[in-house]
């Protein structure tokens, strides 16, 4: 009988013979055996519960995995009627699909977020424990009907996430940053530090890199700011990209570091691999947490003074959150001219104060003027990015640092963008205005053949 159970004729067939585990015996029927035969999609909960708990005694779920997502939810959905007919319960093909949908996404995916991440239009997933799930769609937050099953559930897709990227995700280690197959970053607390039952915190980003092209159709920055951005990052000028969480610092940093030349050698820095560059020399780097015996660990200052040994045309760090502010800062002046970065700030002037504090971490008893001076010397370019309350992303500065004064650093603005009112259905209307303030790097674009473009760009013109 067992024979025939694992070569049984509902599509499993000898190519997967093995995705059944041998040796059990049919689960007892889920009715009584004088039951009429009913149809019960949308399943009651016990009986979707039941159902799945029959088809995972039945599966080994090591093998699961190493079947093709698309073959195992076929061969689940036929385990799925396989079971239905024994128990007496009507299901029709596509009831059977959104089951074995949901069955495959428990045993080799991440349950009922993914899909949520195969939704184009959401940008985060939030998961404030296992009952209340959240999205972001066009720049809004909403609840979605999407739910796990409960806190161990929450859990242990939480597990799978950071065994993924070999991190480990438990009660003595509660908290842990990684990323998806995909690409996406992932926050992930579990209890005793939130008592919800788990937190997962994804943060999606496009199968393919939004361009400053398509920044300007989506209206997050004008054209003139993108073609002044083009040539920042062609004439290798230090970029840093401020803004709020969530506000596109990262996709912004993606869309100009596309105009680096391909013939360089990048090196990236980050807590977990997000960025998207383009060129074909490319080394990412990516810091490492201590391992269980809290030892092991690998920093992105010890990375960014590694990168500094490798022979580097520009150094990209994801994000400066620490003292690898001051290594970052040694490296845009010695050389290592094109370097970006992004911070979390909430304009240029508080990105400027954050990356002195930042310094200052690093225990270098440096006196505060110096510091400054080694920003200013630096720093070339700030880009300020928001996101705006209609949920839209738009650049809201650019700022040339132009030296120090006394012991401030100097700075000029050459686009700002001016609030102009709001529309009926909530969208704002601004404009983005050029300053029309000569920057000092238009030395360096002139040796690129770039300043006349430049001028042009900023609505500079007779010079």
């Amino acid at each position: 009988m067992v024979e025939a159970l694992l070569m049984s004729s509902t599509g499993f067939g000898p190519h997967l013979p093995e995705l059944r585990r041998p040796g059990l015996v049919l689960v007892p029927d889920l009715t009584e055996e004088s039951s009429p035969p009913r149809s019960d999609l949308a399943l009651p909960g016990t009986l979707r519960e039941r159902i799945r708990t029959a088809v995972m005694s039945r599966i080994d779920p090591t093998v699961a995995g190493r079947i093709p997502r698309a073959i195992l939810r076929v061969e689940i959905a036929n385990l799925v009627s396989e079971i239905a007919t024994e128990e007496r319960v009507q299901l029709n093909k596509l009831e059977e699909m959104a089951l074995a949908a949901d069955l495959s996404d428990d045993m080799v995916g991440l349950g009922p977020l993914e899909p949520l991440l195969a939704d184009d239009a959401i940008t985060d997933i939030l998961a404030n424990g296992p009952f209340d799930i959240y999205v972001e769609r066009n720049g809004k937050l909403e609840k979605t009907a999407a739910r796990f099953r409960d806190g161990p559930h929450l859990a242990n897709i939480a597990q799978r996430i950071a065994t993924a990227v070999g991190r480990r995700i438990d009660e003595a280690s509660p908290m842990v940053d990684a990323r998806l197959a995909n690409g996406s970053r992932v926050n992930i607390v579990l209890p005793p530090l939130v008592l919800n039952g788990g937190t997962i915190s994804i943060r999606k980003f496009p199968a393919s890199s939004l361009t400053l092209e398509t920044m300007v159709r989506q209206e997050n920055l004008s054209h003139e700011m993108a073609r002044v951005l083009q040539i920042a990052a062609r004439s290798r000028i230090n970029i840093l990209i401020s803004g709020g969480t969530g506000s596109g610092k990262t996709t912004l940093l993606n869309a100009v570091s596309q105009y680096i030349d391909r013939r360089e050698r990048v090196i990236t820095v980050e807590d977990a691999v997000e960025l998207r560059l383009q060129q074909p020399h490319v080394v990412q780097m990516e810091t490492r947490p201590p391992n269980i015996e809290g030892v092991g660990q690998v920093g992105q200052r010890e990375l960014v003074r590694n990168a500094l040994r490798m022979r580097p045309d520009r150094i990209i760090v994801g994000e400066v959150r620490g003292p690898e502010a001051f290594d970052m800062l040694q490296a845009m002046n010695t050389g290592h001219d094109g370097s970006m970065s992004t911070v979390h700030a909430n304009s240029p002037r508080d990105a400027l104060y954050r990356i002195e504090n930042m310094v200052m971490m690093a225990n270098l008893s440096l006196p505060l003027k110096a510091i400054r001076m080694h920003i200013a010397s630096a720093l070339n370019l700030i880009v300020h990015i928001e996101r705006m309350r209609d949920g839209i992303r738009r650049v809201q500065s650019v700022v040339e640092i132009a030296g120090i004064e006394g012991e401030i650093i100097s700075a000029r603005e050459l686009f700002a963008f001016h609030y102009r009112g709001e529309r009926h259905d909530g969208r704002i209307e601004g404009i983005f205005e050029p300053t029309r303030m000569r920057p000092d790097f238009v030395v360096r674009a002139a040796r690129y053949g770039l300043d006349k473009e430049l001028l042009d760009a900023l609505g500079i013109t007779g010079a």
